[in-house]
């Protein structure tokens, strides 16, 4: 059974320009993604949970990588190196909004202040270091000490 259409189908009319211009731009995205490593990622904040004795317990000491950080609510928990763990406060010193933990660096997102692991300063507009904030190992545990 024949239909007859109105218009036949021709191809699509693509240039080498655009099809050269999308190969280019695939392979950049593509070599970005391999050459980024765990050192740049930014870890999702963890959710806290407060126990029966009342004691909130913020990560557990697995979560938390050696180098590196977790942000757990208000609180940057740090492992400079393995075993030592370490708090900071997550609000930024420049206009209070919250950090996020990328690789051994905290990073601002609202106006791009970087701190060290030790809560320092590394790039501004933030003049002034993250507070500490006392934490404690219990067992497994990170909890607000």
């Amino acid at each position: 059974m024949d239909h007859p259409t109105d218009s036949p189908l021709e191809p699509a009319d693509i240039g080498r320009r655009t099809v050269l211009a999308g190969a280019g731009a695939a392979a950049v995205a593509l070599a970005a993604t391999a050459c980024t490593g765990t050192a740049g990622r930014v870890t999702a904040p963890l959710s806290t949970t407060v126990r029966a004795d009342g004691v909130t317990v913020l990560a557990a000491t697995d979560q938390v990588p050696v180098g590196g950080a977790v942000v757990a609510g208000d609180v940057v928990i740090t492992q400079p190196e393995a075993g030592r763990y370490e708090g900071l406060s997550s609000v930024c010193t420049h206009q209070g909004c919250a950090v996020t933990a990328q690789g051994a660096d905290l990073i601002c997102p609202c106006h791009q202040s970087k701190f060290a692991l030790d809560g320092s300063v590394q790039r501004g507009p933030a003049a002034r270091p993250l507070p500490p904030v006392q934490i404690a190992v219990d067992g497994d545990d990170i909890v607000l000490a």
